[in-house]
């Protein structure tokens, strides 16, 4: 393909690849942003993601750039970017921060590059979204060599959910994003919260890796480091263990002991579940946990914005959060948006009239913004 063809080309369809531990979306959108087509693959990230992605392109018009979400950037990219083998190489070096994402995501990368060789394949990292946080925020408080020589510090993730978020936060509200001081909070499988101040973010509850911060489905969330010395010593776990437990086998499913999805916990809840019951306490007052200190490092709260599986369309977990938050201004009795006014709209505000902190849900938009962004970097 000749540059200038290639160039032209950029302007065209976009495809979109995210992957996660054990899921793949596929999604392509036209020049307008309007989806073509979209699934999810039917066998996770690995060997057949080819065939998957063979058989996705053999259905719908052939794309003229590949956005990639990968969760962590790593120290060396501060910026969305285009793959190539110096950038591939930089991927599988940090893969061990993010093993339930960017390990997965890197045979799709190469699944891509190899079946469409001709176009551009950008990264778009998570962690872009926070690349300003402030030293404050960004920095551990551990011994300098450590920050230093082994570049321990925080990043943050769910930043391309984020960023989508914030712009329709702005939109819903009517304000410019850069004069807006919001809460964040991304609910799925991976749970966070974020402060964002006048467009930035200045605070996160996720660290080094996504496994710090909120109680999530299958993950910890923060533990007393502490503790994972007292295992390690006393009982004798080691790292693979602990690594095991920590990301697949704690949070919600290690709480009730027979699910991580917040569906199947309210439902079991209402039939009289007690470990369901206190596994839905734990999580909620978690999230106000986070929500609370992500407002502690802004001026104002301008608006409390949901996102994620769960933040979009999990009730009762909404309400249970907004509920005990009085102390922020924030009022309990929402209400329900109805999903598919949500979804063709984007943004619900469901906080009820009489002044309160509003309360939104937005449209979960993670590849509408890796579409974007991949147009971004390729100047179209």
């Amino acid at each position: 393909m000749s540059a200038d063809r290639s160039h032209e080309s950029r302007g065209g369809h976009v495809l979109v690849l995210a992957a996660g531990s054990s899921s793949l979306h596929i999604a392509l959108f036209a020049a307008d942003g309007e989806t073509v087509e979209a699934r999810d693959a039917s066998e996770p990230p690995g060997p057949a993601s080819v065939v998957e992605l063979r058989n996705f392109l053999s259905e719908v018009p052939a794309p003229a750039s590949v956005g990639h979400r990968i969760v962590h950037s790593g120290p060396h990219l501060s910026g969305h970017t285009l793959i190539d083998a110096r950038v591939r190489a930089l991927l599988a070096d940090v893969a061990d921060l993010a093993p339930l994402h960017v390990a997965p995501a890197l045979p799709v990368v190469d699944a891509a590059r190899e079946l469409l060789p001709d176009v551009p394949h950008v990264a778009c990292f998570d962690t872009v979204f926070h690349k300003d946080l402030p030293p404050e925020a960004r920095t551990y408080a551990v011994p300098e060599r450590w920050r230093a020589d082994y570049g321990l510090r925080r990043y943050g993730f769910h930043g391309l959910s984020y960023a989508w978020a914030l712009q329709r936060t702005a939109r819903a509200l009517g304000r410019p994003v850069d004069n807006l001081q919001v809460v964040l909070v991304h609910l799925g499988g991976g749970c966070s919260a974020c402060a964002v101040r006048n467009g930035r973010s200045v605070d996160t509850t996720m660290g080094l890796t996504p496994l710090e911060g909120l109680v999530m489905s299958r993950r910890s969330g923060s533990l007393d480091p502490g503790a994972l010395l007292w295992l390690q010593r006393r009982h004798g776990l080691s790292t693979d263990e602990l690594d095991d437990a920590l990301h697949r086998h704690s949070g919600l499913l290690g709480l009730s002991g027979t699910s991580g999805d917040t569906r199947d916990l309210v439902r079991a809840r209402a039939e009289g579940d007690a470990a369901a019951a206190s596994a839905l306490a734990a999580f909620t007052l978690s999230c106000r946990r986070g929500i609370a200190s992500m407002a502690a490092s802004l001026d104002r709260l301008d608006a409390l914005v949901f996102t994620g599986e769960i933040g979009e369309d999990q009730p009762e977990v909404r309400e249970e959060i907004c509920a005990a938050l009085p102390v922020l201004g924030i009022r309990g009795g929402l209400l329900v948006p109805e999903l598919e006014r949500l979804r063709r709209e984007g943004h619900r505000r469901i906080d009820q009239a009489g002044g309160g902190v509003p309360v939104l849900v937005v449209a979960t938009g993670e590849t509408q913004q890796i579409a974007a962004e991949t147009r971004r970097v390729l100047g179209v």
